[in-house]
C-alpha cells in the first residue's frame, strides 16, 4: 500500500485522504479474506490443494473452568438428607448406642446387687435416666471431635464427620437428652443418683475427652466414669446409700476398664498416632502392658474380697476363679508377646468376661437363697411391771435399712 501511495505521488499525482482511507480499507479486507480458513471443501483424495492456508493463533478467550462440584466425583460430593423414618437411628449411633447399652447393664447390675428391695418402677427410671445421660456424655463427645475422627479410619464415618447431622442439631440433642435424664434421676430416683449422673456427664464431657490429647491420664479418668454406674444403680435401689459393697463392685468395673481398654488401643496406635491422641499405647507400650497385667490380678483379688463385704456367698470366689485365671492368663500373655493376635485375644474375651461376672456375682449374691436381703425383722421386748406382775409384749417392726 505504501508503495502504491509513493508511485502516485513521484508521477504528480494529488491523492487526497478519502481516496487513501478507501484503498486502505479494501487492502485490509482483502488481507483478512486471505488469512480466515474456511471449510475444507469434499474432494477426492487424488486432488492434492495447491495452496495451504496459514495457520492463526487461537484468540478465543481462555475456557472458564468448571466448577468443583462438577469435576469430583459422586463419591466425594453427595447430597445428603435426613428422613424422618431415619432420625432414631442417627440420634442411636449419636449416642454410642452399643456403649450405652453397656452403661445401661451395669446400672442394672448395680441395681440388682444392692441389698434391699427390688422395685420395678425404680428400676426403669434409673436405667432409662442412666441411658439418657450416657447418650448426651457420646453426643458431646463427638461434637468435640470432629476434627480428629475424621483423621482415624474407625472413626472416619461418624454422622458429624461425613455431615449427616449439624453440630447444633448434635448439642440440641444433647441438651434434651441430658436434661430430661437428669431430671428422671432426680425427681423419678433420688437426688444422689441424680448427683452422680451429673458428675459423670462433667467428667466424661470436660476431663476426659479434653484429656484424650494432653496426657495419658486420660485412661484413668475413663476408668473412673465406667465405674459410677454402677454406684449409680446402687444409690438409686438403696435411697442413696453407698456401702463397701457397692464400692467394691465399682473397683471391679473400674479395674476391668484398663484390660479392656489397653488391648482395644493396642492395634489402633497408628490412627491415634495420626489423630493426636496421647494413649499408653503410643506414648508408653511398656506401661500399657503391664497395666493391663496388674489390673486382671488386681480383679482377682477384688473377686476375692466380695464375700468379706457381704456382697456375694463364699462360693462366688470359686466360682469366678478360672474366669479371672484365664483372664490373667491372657493379660500375660498379651505382656509377653504384645501383637495384634495377643491383643486381640485379650480384648475379646474381655467382652465374655464383664457378663460372665455380673452373671456370677447375681447368682451368688449375698443372702439371695436364704432371703437375708429382704429387710430384716426383730423383735423388742417390752417389760412392764404392774402388780408384780410382768407382761411381756412383742411387737415386730422392720430394720431401717
Amino acid at each position: 500500500m505504501n508503495y502504491l501511495v509513493r508511485t502516485f505521488q513521484r508521477d504528480g499525482f494529488q491523492i487526497n485522504k478519502n481516496i487513501y482511507t478507501c484503498l486502505t480499507c479494501s487492502y485490509i479486507r482483502r488481507q483478512i479474506s486471505q488469512s480466515v480458513s474456511k471449510p475444507k471443501p469434499l474432494i477426492a483424495s487424488n486432488v492434492t490443494v495447491d495452496k495451504q492456508l496459514p495457520i492463526l493463533p487461537d484468540i478465543r478467550p481462555p475456557a472458564v473452568p468448571e466448577p468443583v462440584e462438577k469435576r469430583c466425583s459422586d463419591q466425594e460430593w453427595t447430597e445428603s438428607r435426613i428422613y424422618l423414618k431415619d432420625l432414631h437411628k442417627h440420634y442411636l449411633k449419636l449416642s454410642k448406642s452399643r456403649l450405652t447399652s453397656l452403661v445401661v447393664i451395669t446400672t442394672m447390675a448395680g441395681y440388682a446387687m444392692a441389698p434391699a428391695p427390688f422395685d420395678l418402677t425404680t428400676f426403669i427410671l434409673c436405667s432409662a435416666g442412666t441411658g439418657m445421660v450416657s447418650g448426651a456424655a457420646n453426643s458431646i463427645n463427638q461434637y468435640h471431635e470432629v476434627p480428629f475422627d475424621a483423621q482415624m479410619s474407625r472413626t472416619k464415618n461418624r454422622l458429624l464427620v461425613r455431615g449427616i447431622l449439624t453440630p447444633i442439631h448434635a448439642l440440641t440433642f444433647a441438651a434434651v437428652s441430658g436434661s430430661l435424664g437428669l431430671v428422671t434421676l432426680y425427681y423419678g430416683v433420688n437426688p444422689v443418683t441424680a448427683a452422680l449422673g451429673a458428675t459423670n456427664l462433667f467428667l466424661y464431657t470436660s476431663i476426659y475427652t479434653p484429656m484424650k490429647r494432653l496426657s495419658i491420664l486420660n485412661t484413668w479418668i475413663g476408668s473412673v466414669v465406667g465405674a459410677i454406674p454402677p454406684l449409680m444403680g446402687w444409690a438409686g435401689c438403696t435411697g442413696g446409700v453407698i456401702d463397701s459393697g457397692g464400692l467394691l463392685l465399682a473397683g471391679l468395673l473400674y479395674a476391668w476398664q484398663f484390660p479392656h481398654f489397653n488391648a482395644l488401643s493396642w492395634n489402633l496406635r497408628p490412627d491415634y498416632s495420626r489423630a493426636g491422641y496421647r494413649m499408653m499405647s503410643v506414648t508408653n507400650p511398656g506401661l500399657c502392658r503391664r497395666t493391663a497385667l496388674r489390673y486382671t490380678i488386681g480383679i482377682f483379688g477384688l473377686c476375692c474380697a466380695a464375700p468379706l463385704c457381704e456382697l456375694t456367698n463364699i462360693y462366688f470366689s470359686i466360682a469366678v476363679a478360672p474366669l479371672n485365671t484365664y483372664f490373667v492368663y491372657l493379660a500375660w500373655k498379651f505382656h509377653q508377646k504384645s501383637d495384634s493376635k495377643t491383643s486381640r485375644n485379650l480384648f475379646r474375651f474381655s467382652l465374655i468376661h464383664l457378663p460372665a461376672l455380673m452373671i456370677l456375682l447375681f447368682v451368688n449374691k449375698h443372702g439371695l437363697w436364704s432371703g437375708n436381703s429382704k429387710p430384716k425383722e426383730n423383735s423388742e421386748v417390752i417389760t412392764v411391771n404392774k402388780d408384780e406382775k410382768t407382761i411381756s409384749s412383742i411387737f415386730k417392726k422392720a430394720e431401717p435399712l
